[in-house]
């Protein structure tokens, strides 16, 4: 059973359109099942009607055609109930109805089952025999496993318009297909796709359109030779070390690599417009499809050894492309399966119109990067067909997280207002630079930034940062190939102390692990946000933390702003070993004669365990900060770089709001500063929440910083403590934030957080 749902899930996987898939489906399905009947309806986006899209053993004339009305007969049941329905007789059922025109009539017995996408139902999948009698429980629960696995690949088909007008009597759509994904930074861009992917990297090349075939088969051909030359060279430096049949493996490759079939295949779909590389991917894909289909085990591996030489070609052939940032010949979206930061860091920052990523979410570390750009970038797009869009035009919506292909001229006009708006808005900003974050009615909050890289002071202290309230010190060690030495690391933090001398400069140790890893100190484990992270790395390994607390109060010398934090506490055991070895590196440094004075030292609240524990933390340390990031994490069970489970990740979340509360009430007489420095702080609407509450600081990105210090100053505290007092008991999410978004609307300051127009798509 197993294997033949393997098989039916790579046939369709591997179909070249939805008509070509769905026919595979009932086809296989028909006869696994030994079924008279078996068909596919579809709901119609536009209408909600179930579209009889494929059949075996009714009309196939009629498939595209016939349709129920989303309250009309067993299959519109089944898909109201999201449940299989199994019938011995069908007719006598009180929602049966006759499809005119399908030839159904003599069956009796029914099993339909929902085809369900992201709790929504994309149609139902029916088996049909003339005899009355009912399909047994393997039957049923045959077909229940193989609706889900296909479920992906029609959504996949729905998102990429295939599906936008299945009913007949719909109008055509031929622009403003759009996309789902989650909010990953705030804005509108409107520009021309450019798709980047990793190297060597078969599965994420995508399709683009080219002029010159001729080029293009010359440069695959010359790969090929240059494949070939890089086996015959690994087999004659190997020979002497391998049998006969070791040897034979080398032969192997080269005869895949001299069979005419697939290399003609390769220069078929490059004559018909495709490039080299995207033709490589089309047939390698095919190939290793077919071979993965095969019951033999042994021809079922030769698919690595094709995958294997497909990497290879394909390498050969990227040595000859443009590199990243030459392919950018004006301002473009960047699209990709997974953007990282070293992705972003090959484009020049003028190029960059707005991101978007079929994985992640919203509090990914590219998002966040992504924020402290101004950016606007939507992340987790699972269904888009990123492939694609290379120099397609697009529109990204940052606000609500969606992406528009071909877009109309209305749409692209209506957009365009977004985006002017927000340039006012931005105008409107620059004026508030020098002034104090103050409440109408006086009250006084600090507003500091988040930093990792040299760039972020002079933007930060242009847009009126106070202090940094968390500088990223894995960042520096991130972009290099081994630990940067004690002498780096001064050299590093003194810029940042420097730059915003006399104020304040919070240094976070090193925080490596979970989804932070470094290159050349690899961490492999199997749930690694529960696992070696934070100040559990750094404290096992003595040599990494002292260098770098030495270097923290080195470079502090003669500045005194230095605030050292350390990140994922879950034990008073471990402030107090960091606490005894902070001391022991102050007094070396002081005998050594620098002029520095001890640093106030912080804790992160970011993990339950400590969220439990803030009075006896707060008996050792000067000052803590809340990591709303990784607590709202930690508190859902929700991994937030996860796009499946992306909209269960929300910081407004009733547990999360009370667990921030509740740490303001346990250090409220402790006489230390409290601050937050997740992305809830550079939220406006968190912001206000974040000061009703009694936080005293809120550290964010220095995009996020304008907007919050507007909205602050246009409110008063009883204003926002009201608020608080509105929405602290509520028990959804979801209420939260409509609740929240209508009192600001009242109180005038939605139109400082978001253009108007973003409200009405």
């Amino acid at each position: 059973m197993l294997s033949l749902l393997r098989r039916i899930t790579q046939e369709v996987t591997a179909a070249q359109s939805l008509p070509v898939a769905l026919d595979i489906i009932v086809r296989r399905v028909r006869r696994a099942m030994r079924a008279e009947v078996c068909s596919i309806y579809l709901v119609d986006p536009n209408t909600n009607e179930y579209i009889l899209m494929a059949t075996r053993g009714l009309n196939a004339d009629v498939a595209g055609s016939a349709s129920l009305k989303a309250d009309e007969g067993l299959v519109s049941l089944v898909g109201r109930r999201a449940e299989p329905v199994n019938l011995e007789d069908a007719h006598i059922h009180p929602s049966f109805h006759y499809l005119k025109g399908t030839g159904e009539e003599r069956y009796r017995s029914f099993l339909g089952v929902p085809i369900i996408h992201h709790r929504q139902v994309l149609g139902v999948l029916v088996v049909q025999h003339e005899d009355k009698r009912r399909f047994d429980e393997g039957e049923e629960a045959f077909l229940i496993t193989l609706s889900a696995q296909l479920a992906g690949v029609i959504a996949h088909a729905e998102a990429t318009g295939a599906m936008t007008s299945l009913s007949v009597n719909a109008a055509s759509a031929g622009s403003d297909f759009r996309y789902k994904g989650v909010a990953g930074s705030s804005g509108v861009a409107i520009g021309r796709g450019v798709v980047v992917y990793p190297p060597a990297d078969l599965d994420v090349i995508p399709d683009r359109t080219v002029d010159d075939c001729a080029t293009e088969v010359e440069e695959f051909n010359q790969a090929l030779d240059a494949v070939r030359q890089d086996i015959r060279r690994a087999s004659n430096r190997l020979s002497q070390h391998l049998s006969n049949d070791e040897k034979a493996l080398f032969d192997v490759y080269l005869k895949i690599l001299d069979d005419n079939a697939w290399s003609k295949d390769v220069e078929s779909k490059i004559n018909a417009g495709n490039w080299a590389q995207g033709a490589l991917r089309q047939v390698i894909q095919t190939h290793i499809a077919h071979f993965d289909r095969m019951d033999d085990p042994y021809l079922r591996e030769r698919a690595s050894d094709i995958r294997d030489l497909g990497r290879r070609i394909l390498s050969h052939l990227q040595a000859k492309a443009p590199n990243l940032a030459e392919r950018f010949e004006e301002p473009s979206i960047i699209i990709g399966e997974e953007l990282t930061a070293s992705m972003l860091g090959e484009v020049p920052l003028d190029k960059i119109k707005g991101l978007v990523s079929v994985m992640g979410s919203g509090n990914s570390h590219v998002a966040i990067l992504a924020r402290a750009m101004g950016i606007p970038t939507v992340m987790g797009a699972l269904d888009l067909p990123y492939a694609q869009l290379d120099k397609v035009n697009l529109i990204v919506d940052g606000y609500l997280g969606q992406i528009f292909t071909y877009p109309s001229e209305h749409l692209t006009q209506n957009y365009q207002q977004i985006v002017d708006e927000e340039r006012q808005l931005e105008e409107e900003y620059e004026t508030l630079k020098d002034l104090p974050c103050v409440t109408q009615d006086g009250y006084r909050l600090s507003l500091y930034v988040n930093t990792g890289l040299t760039a972020d002071i002079a933007r930060s202290l242009d847009r009126g940062a106070e202090g940094i309230g968390l500088y990223r010190t894995e960042v520096p060690f991130m972009v290099r190939d081994r630990f940067p030495t004690e002498a780096e690391q001064e050299h590093i933090y003194r810029q940042q102390l420097e730059g915003f001398a006399p104020a304040p400069v919070t240094v976070r140790t090193l925080d490596i692990g979970g989804d932070k890893s470094l290159p050349y100190f690899p961490i492999s484990e199997e749930n690694p946000f529960l696992g070696w992270r934070g100040i559990r790395v750094t404290l096992d390994h003595l040599e990494i933390f002292m260098a770098q607390i030495r270097a923290m109060i080195k470079a502090s010398a003669g500045l005194h702003n230095l605030k050292i934090m350390l990140p994922m506490i879950s034990h008073v055991a471990e402030v107090e070993e960091a606490l005894a070895l902070i001391r022991r590196a102050y007094a070396e440094i002081k005998e050594e004669g620098y002029d520095v004075k001890m640093p106030q030292v912080g804790v992160m609240i970011e993990i339950p365990a400590a969220v439990y524990q803030v009075k006896e933390l707060a008996s050792l340390v000067d000052f803590m900060s809340v990591g709303s990031n990784d607590l709202t994490q930690y508190l859902l069970a929700v991994d937030r770089n996860n796009p499946r489970v992306a909209d269960l990740y929300n910081c407004f979340h009733p547990s999360v709001l009370r667990a921030l509360h509740s740490i303001v009430k346990q250090v409220k007489n402790e006489g230390i500063n409290l601050s937050v420095c997740g992305e809830m702080a550079g939220d406006p609407m968190g912001a206000i929440i974040l000061m009703a509450m009694g936080y005293d600081v809120l550290s964010m990105s220095s995009t996020s910083l304008p907007k919050v210090k507007a909205v602050i100053r246009n409110i008063s505290m009883d204003q926002a403590q009201n608020m608080l007092d509105q929405v602290i008991h509520l028990t959804h999410a979801d209420a939260v934030t409509q609740t929240m978004t209508r009192l600001m609307r009242e109180a005038n300051i939605e139109r400082l957080v978001r253009p108007a127009k973003t409200t009405t798509h």
